[in-house]
Parts: structure tokens; C-alpha cells; sequence
């Protein structure tokens, strides 16, 4: 019994000891963001004095509404609207079907090219900057849509995610299917991808940050400001901004550019934990 107790105390601790660590590196996470976000709500006479201090005082939305005035700002905001939600689908569509058949089908050379293709994480990106500007450029595609999304919809991490999900279903169900006469296609589009809708989430969500906060390759492609995202747009524009409108205007790009992804992620993070959860087989 007093073994019994001094184990159960010992966990109870360690839980503590364990939140207690979660919550301090949550503040010292956050701290930063709230220094931005108190920056932005300041008068730019005021942050001339002083940069210290997490409370907007005095508070002021000046600089929201001389980033808002700005004409290219909505065009460079739906230039990142569809480039994100046209990279998401394509790649959920892409991830989902290659996962599948990794997962479950038989083909030849298929761990051959699964190898190939986990081998695509180890390539950073910015290796393939130069033959893939050549090749944009080659046909003609710079500052356009397609430029912005289509070297994208390839991602490694997706099909992986999604083979580890379908192999955590249990092929029970795909026989029995299989016995009512259903076909391979039926069975992915009717079983297998409703039963995927937290794994397809949480690859989603990823994949709308990753386009929405992407700065390399819109910096390369899109060279034309009407043709900018959000993040290059914002970018090309802070200098600008530093001197004349003060750095309060440049702590407000950076909250406007970053409250799209702050809200998905609040609303759908019970999804991104299922999903990552049930991906991993637990």
C-alpha cells in the first residue's frame, strides 16, 4: 500500500512538474506575439519613446487603418486566397489517392517508388529553386496562378501521412465491401475517405499555412506587384513603412498577414490533434 502510494505521488508529481513546464514555454512562446500585437496597437510617437511594455496604452488602430487604405492590399489577399485553397485541394486529391495505393494496392516497383518519394523530404526546397525557375520561365508562367500553385501539389509528408492513416483502418472493412461488389473506387471514395476526414483536416490545415506563409517561391515567380501574395506583398512594402508611416505600421502587417492562420488553427485544432493521433496509429 505505502509502495503503492509513493508511485502514485511520484506520477502526480512528475504531472505536475510536466504542466507546469508545458504552461512556462507556452508564455515564453507567446510573449513575443504579445509584444507585436501591443506594438501594432500603439501610436507610432509613442513607440518613437519606447518599444518596451506588453499593454497597447495609449491604444490607438491607426495603424490597421492606414494598412487597410493601401488599394493592392485586397488584390494581394485573394491572390493568397486562391493560391492556398487551390494548393489545398490539389494536394489533399493527390496525397489521398497516392497514400491509398501504397496503403493497400499492389504494384510493381512500389517500394521503389516509395523510397523515392520519402527521399523528396531530404531535398530542401531552395536546391530546386534555379531548375524550376528555369522551367516556369521557359514556358511562360511567371506571375500567374498556375506558377504560384502547381510546384506544390507534389508533397512527400502528404502521401506519408495519409499511407499511415489508411494502414491503421482495418481491411475488415474493405472486404466486406469488396464482397457486396464494390469496387476499388467505391471502396476509397465511400469508406475509406470518410473515415480519413481528420487526417484529411489536419493535412489541410498544414497545407493552407504552409501556402498562405510562403515567401520563397511567390518572391521568385510573382514579379509583378498586381500579381503578389500577401507575404511578398506586405514584405515589399515595410521599408516603406518603417520610415514613413513608423514601425507600429509594420507590427500591424505582420498581425494582419498572420490573424487568417491564427484563426483556422483555433478553430480547428481538435482536428489536427485527431488527425495526428489517429495517422499514428494510437
Amino acid at each position: 500500500m505505502m509502495a503503492s502510494a509513493r508511485t502514485s505521488g511520484l506520477r502526480r508529481a512528475t504531472d505536475v512538474l510536466i504542466l507546469g513546464a508545458t504552461i512556462a514555454f507556452a508564455i515564453l512562446w507567446l510573449l513575443p506575439v504579445v509584444w507585436v500585437v501591443a506594438m501594432s496597437l500603439k501610436p507610432n510617437t509613442e513607440l518613437m519613446r519606447s518599444t518596451a511594455g506588453f499593454l497597447p496604452v495609449p491604444f490607438t488602430l491607426d495603424n490597421y487603418i492606414g494598412l487597410l487604405k493601401l488599394d493592392t492590399v485586397p488584390r494581394w489577399l485573394m491572390h493568397s486566397l486562391i493560391v492556398s485553397v487551390t494548393m489545398t485541394i490539389l494536394v489533399l486529391v493527390v496525397s489521398s489517392m497516392a497514400g491509398y495505393a501504397f496503403a493497400r494496392l499492389e504494384f510493381p516497383f512500389k517500394k521503389t517508388l516509395f523510397m523515392l518519394v520519402i527521399a523528396g523530404l531530404m531535398v530542401p526546397e531552395q536546391a530546386v529553386f534555379i531548375p524550376l525557375h528555369t522551367m516556369v520561365s521557359g514556358w511562360g508562367l511567371h506571375n500567374t496562378h498556375f506558377a504560384l500553385v502547381m510546384p506544390r501539389v507534389a508533397v512527400p509528408i502528404g502521401v506519408f501521412l495519409m499511407m499511415q492513416f489508411f494502414r491503421s483502418v482495418p481491411k475488415e472493412l474493405e472486404e466486406a465491401a469488396a464482397i457486396d461488389h464494390a469496387s476499388r473506387l467505391t471502396i476509397f471514395l465511400k469508406i475509406m475517405l470518410p473515415l480519413s476526414v481528420p487526417a484529411l483536416t489536419t493535412l489541410g490545415l498544414f497545407t493552407f499555412i504552409f501556402a498562405w506563409n510562403d515567401f520563397l517561391w511567390p518572391l521568385v515567380s510573382a514579379t509583378k506587384a498586381d500579381m503578389y501574395t500577401v507575404t511578398v506583398g506586405l514584405a515589399s512594402i515595410q521599408t516603406n513603412f518603417a520610415f514613413s508611416e513608423g514601425i507600429g505600421a509594420v507590427m500591424a502587417s505582420a498581425v494582419f498577414a498572420s490573424l487568417p492562420i491564427i484563426l483556422l488553427f483555433l478553430i480547428f485544432q481538435r482536428f489536427i490533434v485527431a488527425g495526428v493521433a489517429m495517422s499514428a496509429g494510437k
